[in-house]
């Protein structure tokens, strides 16, 4: 999903000139809101990197946020296989809905997600560089040492998550040390998993059924 080079020719009007719009948190993956736009307010959204609507109310062009300062950052955009809806991932400055909840969808009662979807592009750069092994890339020289040299680093990782977090049990320690160390160790599993050629996405299924 990319904003660069989107054929804004392929997407499949109404009869009124709209397009569905579905909005996605592109870190949490959370649906945020559905709005409405024409060709004036995609073409807007695709200048500007902020996301505008069709008012079928008012009958005008506007942006999300504009008054409560809670824009949509545009970070990419897609058609559905039938061009007559899109999808657009955003960076929200805030919550979406006007009500002051996150989600338009959201009814209080939810609990927030934890933006594991935010891992995707990283996998997919992961991924890239298995296939490619360009010059000067880190994960390209870990791949390179073969498992030993991939699961050495899984396990250096594994035991600096465990010396982190038993200085912040003990009082002394910063937790976000703890949440750095942890994104190292979350980094080279991925790479591990990479060079074994195993997706994510077993692992997961793998937790699914224990939950």
């Amino acid at each position: 999903m990319s904003v660069d080079g989107f054929d804004t020719a392929s997407v499949a009007y109404d009869d009124a000139g709209l397009v569905a719009g579905i909005v996605q948190d592109a870190g949490t993956g959370k649906v945020l809101m559905l709005g409405w736009l024409n060709a004036a307010s995609l073409e807007r959204t695709l200048a500007t990197g902020k996301v505008h609507f069709w008012s079928r109310s008012r009958q005008q062009l506007w942006m999300k946020g504009e008054t409560s300062g809670n824009v949509l950052a545009l970070e990419g955009i897609s058609l559905d296989c039938d061009g007559d809806a899109l999808l657009l991932s955003v960076r929200p400055a805030g919550p979406t809905c006007h009500t002051g909840m996150v989600s338009c969808f959201d009814d209080g009662a939810g609990e927030e997600l934890q933006g594991f979807s935010s891992l995707e592009p990283l996998w997919a750069v992961i991924a890239d560089r298995v296939a490619t092994r360009p010059e000067g890339s880190y994960t390209a020289s870990l791949i390179a040492g073969g498992v030993d040299a991939t699961g050495r680093k899984v396990t250096e990782e594994a035991t600096e998550v465990l010396l982190a977090a038993k200085d912040h049990a003990a009082g002394g320690g910063d937790p976000a040390r703890v949440a750095e160390e942890a994104a190292d160790l979350v980094y080279h599993l991925l790479v591990l998993l990479a060079e074994r050629g195993i997706a994510p996405g077993e692992v997961l299924g793998e937790l699914r059924q224990r939950a």
